[in-house]
């Protein structure tokens, strides 16, 4: 009745400590796509060990520097570094407060899958950016997991920017792979609000709470003239505005020496003059004046 494989193995976590270095000590060429996303360089040797595990795919870490309990996870990107040697983005090194060389801690893990994340990011220079939401959601299509406090870095359009995960769902570190996950952004680092244009407060009173008469300005809105191309002007319902216009005078076939560019003439338009004004130095002019010549002579009559 009894026999071998009664029961399937019990899984078994894959622990060890390597020597760490950031990316830019791998050797051979540079690996800007470690860099730039959440993922390790791992020795082969580790590989054998988890093969030989039954360990949970995707593959997950998680990574503690004991000298100061700080911890954070990861994906693996490949295994091909020194034996004893694991590398690292820059930005996961300054994070865990990692010199080139220090012990790391690697223990695999299973974390759920994210529903939400929440991230600051640490520049308004983020804002600059014309679908900041998107570029985000590209980036992290490098990055295996997240961790509540970490300090991620992106690098868009030649320049490295960096966001705090400020929250993380349904638990402090998460799997982003092949997963439906909510973003949400709060206020960049050093972001201030635009103050509202004509809410300034004048001086208060020392007396009362309501600032004084005298100290009260009142700035109109939009203060600039607006000018119709026929000539005429708006009326307007002011005293000055109800003053009768001077006429302008304008002679045909003389340049008009006062031309200012940006500005027509309608000389068709002429203004009348009313009865208070004076009509001398005004020109009648009246369209097509002339006196019409025939070629054909009229024949004189025979008596």
């Amino acid at each position: 009745m009894f026999g071998f494989n009664m029961f399937e193995p019990m899984p078994r976590n894959f622990k060890t400590q390597y020597r760490c270095y950031s990316v830019v000590m791998f050797p051979g060429n540079e690996r800007e796509d470690v860099e730039r996303g959440g993922k390790i360089i791992m020795p082969p040797s580790a590989l054998d060990q988890l093969t030989r595990l039954n360990i949970v795919y995707p593959m997950l870490f998680k990574l503690t520097n004991k000298k100061i309990n700080r911890t954070t996870h990861c994906g693996v990107l490949e295994f091909v570094a020194d034996e004893g040697k694991i590398y690292l983005p820059y930005w996961m090194m300054r994070n865990m407060l990692l010199e080139e060389g220090s012990i790391l801690e690697v223990e695999s893990a299973s974390l759920p899958v994210a529903s939400f994340a929440k991230f600051q990011p640490q520049s308004c220079d983020f804002l600059d950016i014309t679908n900041p939401k998107a570029v985000l959601e590209n980036a992290l299509r490098s990055f295996a997991c997240l961790t509540t406090g970490d300090i991620i870095a992106i690098k868009y359009n030649d320049k490295v920017y960096e966001f705090l995960v400020m929250e993380t769902k349904p638990g402090r570190a998460v799997s982003i792979i092949e997963c439906d996950m909510q973003v949400e952004f709060a206020a960049p680092v050093g972001y201030v609000e635009p103050s509202k244009q004509g809410t300034s407060r004048a001086p208060m009173d020392e007396q009362t709470d309501h600032p004084h008469p005298a100290t009260q300005v009142v700035t109109p809105a939009f203060p600039g003239e607006g000018n119709r191309l026929d000539g005429k002007r708006k009326k307007n319902n002011s005293a000055t505005d109800s003053l009768p216009l001077k006429p302008v005078i304008i002679k045909r076939g003389i340049p008009n020496y006062d031309y200012k560019p940006g500005k027509i003439t309608f000389k068709r338009n002429l203004m009348k003059p009313t009865n208070n004004q004076p009509t001398e130095n005004i020109e009648d002019f009246e369209p097509f004046g002339g006196e019409g010549q025939t070629i054909r002579q009229k024949r004189k009559s025979k008596r």
